[in-house]
């Protein structure tokens, strides 16, 4: 009876570990679809109001593209905005190849920095949002300008509670789990789980990058 009691129960903790790493992989295939399709999500959104800036630039009706009433944001203040992100998203990218070689303390420190840069970019959009040098609906470049913008920067916030969120999660996680294998499958899955959580804000905060360098480009290099 022994015997048949302790097979059963070897049995079921086989079939429980088998189960948490199936929820595992899927966690995992779930962080990198997400991330993907969020993307591509985007690339619409963004695409909308990249349509509607060379549809109204290329039809210029009644010259009302951007007359000489309207007054273009200072370059410089845009580049500062775009610099910053960009930035980020560079010491970002650097910080998530340290604590895939097993270095937190580097990661939490770069993770920091891109954090505080990301939010004066937010920052600083918000002011020259509130002092622009045009009315909203003042010409087409106006229009697209004042349409594109506040939903960038509502983006950038959200990536960056996203981050927030994840310097928060990664608190919780010893330093050395990220060097050795941790003594549990639950604190192994934990970290692995943690660090796909980290590839795919990643790929997504240098996809905003890349876009907030196009739209610079497009609003501020006429």
């Amino acid at each position: 009876m022994a015997e048949v009691t302790s097979a059963g129960s070897e049995e079921a903790a086989t079939r429980a570990v088998e189960e948490q790493a199936f929820y595992h992989e899927a966690a995992l295939n779930a962080a990198w679809t997400g991330s993907r399709l969020a993307i591509g999500g985007l690339s619409f959104l963004f695409g909308a109001f990249a349509f509607a800036y060379f549809y109204l630039q290329s039809a210029n009706s009644h010259q009302m593209w951007l007359p000489s009433s309207t007054t273009p944001p200072h370059m410089y203040y845009g580049a500062l905005i775009m610099g910053l992100i960009v930035v980020s998203a560079l010491v970002q990218t650097a910080g998530l190849q340290q604590i895939k070689a097993g270095r937190k303390a580097p990661w939490a420190q770069a993770a920091l920095v891109a954090l505080v840069l990301g939010l004066s970019a937010v920052a600083l959009q918000v002011v020259e949002l509130l002092n622009l040098p045009f009315q909203p609906g003042q010409s087409g470049f106006a229009s697209v300008f004042v349409g594109f913008y506040p939903v960038a920067l509502t983006i950038w916030l959200c990536a960056m509670v996203w981050l927030e969120m994840l310097f928060m999660r990664a608190r919780s996680i010893p330093a050395i789990s990220f060097v050795e294998q941790p003594p549990t499958y639950s604190e192994a899955f934990n970290v692995q789980r943690f660090q796909g959580s980290l590839s795919s804000f990643t790929v997504v905060w240098n996809y905003l990058a890349v876009v907030a360098f196009i739209f610079w480009v497009l609003f501020y290099i006429r």
